[in-house]
């Protein structure tokens, strides 16, 4: 869905009554709890110390807790290749193009992950 100080009333508009847990990686934090039904649940990826509050639960979820943490990332494998979740990737660079990679971020407007292939 594209971002912006409206989603939640687009998601509304596709749920009405809510939905019961979204993941926020894009920083929308405030902008996307109402789109959240009473009670529901919410992780946000980059941190956010707000209270949505109407009893919805937030879930930190930090990347470098899961870095190391094989069994998690086989988890997360296994939802993807059955078709569960569904990752956006931007683009794939090979690692010795990091510099490029960066580059894009940099430029903004990018929809999805940069990867960098080892």
């Amino acid at each position: 869905m594209q971002r912006g100080d409206d989603v939640a009333s687009r998601f509304r508009d596709l749920v009405p009554l809510g939905v019961d847990g979204l993941v926020d990686a894009a920083l929308l934090d405030h902008r996307s709890t109402e789109a959240i039904r009473d009670d529901g649940s919410m992780a946000v990826v980059r941190g956010w110390d707000g209270q949505p509050g109407r009893g919805i639960k937030v879930h930190q979820i930090w990347v470098q807790d899961y870095a190391e943490n094989s069994e998690a990332l086989r988890q997360l494998v296994q939802h993807v290749e059955r078709g569960e979740l569904t990752p956006r990737v931007a683009r794939t660079f090979p690692a010795e193009e990091a510099a490029a990679a960066h580059r894009q971020l940099e430029r903004g407007g990018t929809r999805g992950r940069i990867v960098l292939e080892f």
